[in-house]
């Protein structure tokens, strides 16, 4: 069955160079290899994501993917301290002066990549 297996997440991108700048140097995150017109970048727990180019990125208005962190607070300030703008959705919950939305049994932040696409933190309680 499928839920045996490794799951990973797609990264749409309408500029390849821009979005490489985003994550390897606003991010900076390492890519792993580059294939098929695209890049990969490995995560904690085996897990993974492929950064490709599409007309389609930033189209989504729901999270393209989220990092599950230990420490939303501290994460959220390291990425604000590297110029990463979070987003202020008008979501029900507590919100922390630093943005993090706690509700529903996590906290959570969101930001935008160069594409467009919208990223998530999430803290579980």
């Amino acid at each position: 069955m499928l839920q045996t297996h490794p799951m990973y997440a797609y990264l749409p991108a309408q500029d390849l160079a821009r979005a490489r700048q985003f994550y390897e140097h606003r991010l900076g995150f390492a890519p792993k290899r580059e294939e098929d017109g695209g890049v990969v970048y490995e995560f904690g727990g085996g897990t993974a994501a492929f950064l490709y180019p599409t007309p389609n990125a930033g189209t989504s208005q729901a999270s393209q993917a989220f990092w599950q962190v230990d420490d939303i607070e501290r994460e959220v300030a390291e990425l604000k301290a590297r110029g990463i703008v979070f987003e202020d959705y008008a979501m029900p919950g507590q919100r922390s002066p630093s943005g993090v939305v706690t509700a529903g049994g996590a906290k959570a932040a969101w930001f935008k990549d160069s594409e467009g696409n919208i990223m998530a933190i999430i803290q579980s309680l």
